[in-house]
């Protein structure tokens, strides 16, 4: 495994590990709850995060993205756990340097990884707040993140993936920041 796709499945590995923590905050009468993605309740969001990871596993196994509609997840907790363990998997097992294709566009498997990394950690961070805890994103992984975040959102991207970028204070933590960026209410 080459250096940079090395980074890549590495700040992937911790966003799992933080929306995985988040996620153990969930109980089923909980899935109703309204979450910072509008449209969205916890089941809702928890069924695109399967999606997503998906989506991500398949990027690792087979260097593409077909953007599939995804199937009923069922037991979402469960599946939830179950699709964190099959993306880590393939991530771990991706050697070398390659591309995923997305449609049209060709990535670098980093980016990829980096990409995924942020729609978990910040999801994690949408679970967190639905279940009506503040669990901030790690602030080394956040300040990796909002790196990442300002290279990949652009503003073609808002405000139908992502909301319009929000102020904060100067002395805002990590989190905050990267919350901010992508259009959260922080706290």
């Amino acid at each position: 495994m080459n250096t940079a796709l090395r980074a890549g499945v590495a700040v992937l590995e911790r966003s799992v590990a933080y929306f995985l923590g988040c996620v153990t905050l969930v109980s089923e009468p909980m899935l109703i709850r309204h979450t910072p993605c509008p449209r969205w309740d916890l089941r809702d969001l928890l069924e695109h995060v399967i999606d997503s990871m998906a989506a991500l596993e398949e990027a690792a196994t087979t260097a593409e993205v077909t953007l599939t509609p995804p199937a009923d997840a069922g037991d979402v907790l469960a599946v939830v756990r179950q699709r964190a363990t099959l993306l880590l998997g393939a991530w771990s097992q991706a050697c070398g340097a390659f591309t995923v294709r997305v449609e049209q566009a060709h990535l670098s498997a980093p980016l990829v990884a980096g990409a995924g990394a942020i729609e978990l950690a910040v999801h994690g961070w949408d679970v967190a707040h639905a279940c009506g805890t503040n669990r901030p994103i790690p602030p080394a992984l956040a300040d990796e993140l909002l790196d990442l975040a300002v290279i990949l959102i652009r503003a073609p991207d808002r405000p139908g993936r992502f909301a319009r970028p929000l102020p904060f204070p100067a002395d805002a933590s990590p989190s905050d920041r990267l919350l901010s960026f992508l259009g959260r209410t922080p706290g």
